[in-house]
């Protein structure tokens, strides 16, 4: 620093010297001038300098090196293939990472031997500690929670190095994964038979405790489907009684006998089956549900040939299990749709 003053000065003198020789020399100065011009260009100078050392002070001569911190020196490691629990048992996820650590300065300098498996350790203890709170159905939604949380560095359970982990992978073993979807297509189909049930329980339940619970309950619901038709609903008075005798395994009221048709009031034909001694005596003998069920196929127009009519007896059969009436179920099964001896064996 006083190396680069004096010469800074120096150099301002005789810049200033030249300057005032070549004025004097246009003015033609007398020779007085120039003895006193170039003593002051010594003496000047000279105070200059010595006022500003007198204003600053000694200069320390001593500083202090500034040291750069060493560079901190980062490896890493691969760890594939690790076994991880999940939330449900015996499905663990496959866990894969490149593992990045950097040694910090420890208490007592004490040395680490394998600074690798340290790093390897606190990286899968954290990823663990998430993946066994996670379904083993979500492995990519986990991989992406352990990315963002292995991403930062994180100091071991020894306080002697920090780790982190990238290009972080985590799957489920091919197996494993067949087995979930098998699963969840079972419970979807096991979903969509649960309502389906429910609605073909729902709907034999409206038709056997409201709609046939009665004749009067039958009438009313059938005006409603032909609100528009009364002399249909009228007509089909007969029908909607043997509907409903039936479907709650009862006989046909008396008051009632007369809607039926002329073929079924007469008297017993050789298709009637069995009926009691008295029927010919001209007292209406006991008819069973099934025989009802047959008069009412009659008057729909199916004859006795027709496939329709097992198809309805099943029908009306599932309708009066659903009132305990079990054995006039079955009985209406033999009538109509007697089991073959082919599907027996079956």
């Amino acid at each position: 620093m006083t190396t680069a003053r004096k010469t800074t000065t120096v150099f301002l003198t005789i810049l200033c010297a030249l300057l005032l020789t070549i004025l004097g020399l246009t003015e033609r100065w007398p020779a007085w001038i120039w003895a006193t011009l170039a003593a002051l260009l010594v003496v000047v100078p000279a105070a200059a300098m010595k006022i500003a050392a007198a204003r600053r002070g000694p200069v320390p001569v001593v500083f202090e090196e500034q040291l750069t911190a060493p560079p901190v020196e980062r490896t890493d490691c691969q760890v594939s293939q690790v076994a991880l629990p999940s939330l449900w048992d015996d499905y663990d996820f496959v866990f894969s990472a490149t593992v990045r650590w950097y040694l910090v300065e420890s208490p007592g300098r004490a040395p680490v031997l394998n600074p690798a498996g340290l790093a390897a350790e606190t990286v899968l203890n954290r990823a663990r500690a998430l993946t066994e709170k996670r379904e083993p159905g979500l492995a990519s939604l986990v991989q992406h929670e352990l990315g963002g949380l292995l991403s930062r560095m994180f100091p071991d359970a020894t306080g002697q190095l920090q780790a982190m982990a990238e290009n972080v992978s985590l799957t489920l073993r091919p197996q494993d994964q067949e087995r979930l979807d098998r699963l969840a297509e079972v419970r979807k189909d096991k979903a969509v038979w649960e309502h389906q049930r429910t609605y073909e329980q729902s709907k034999r339940q409206y038709l056997g405790e409201d709609v046939l619970k009665n004749t009067g309950s039958a009438v009313v619901w059938w005006l409603a489907k032909n609100d528009e038709h009364v002399e249909k609903t009228v007509a089909d008075l007969g029908l909607l009684a043997q509907l409903t005798s039936a479907a709650n395994d009862s006989d046909i009221p008396e008051r009632l006998q007369e809607l039926l048709s002329p073929s079924r009031t007469d008297g017993p034909d050789e298709t009637d089956g069995p009926v009691s001694p008295d029927a010919f005596g001209g007292a209406p003998g006991h008819r069973s549900a099934a025989d009802h069920l047959s008069d009412l196929f009659d008057a729909m127009g199916f004859p006795e040939e027709d496939p329709r009519r097992a198809m309805l007896a099943a029908q009306f059969a599932h309708i009066i299990k659903e009132q305990n009436r079990y054995e006039t179920a079955e009985e209406v099964m033999r009538r109509f749709a007697p089991p073959e001896p082919e599907d027996d064996a079956a």
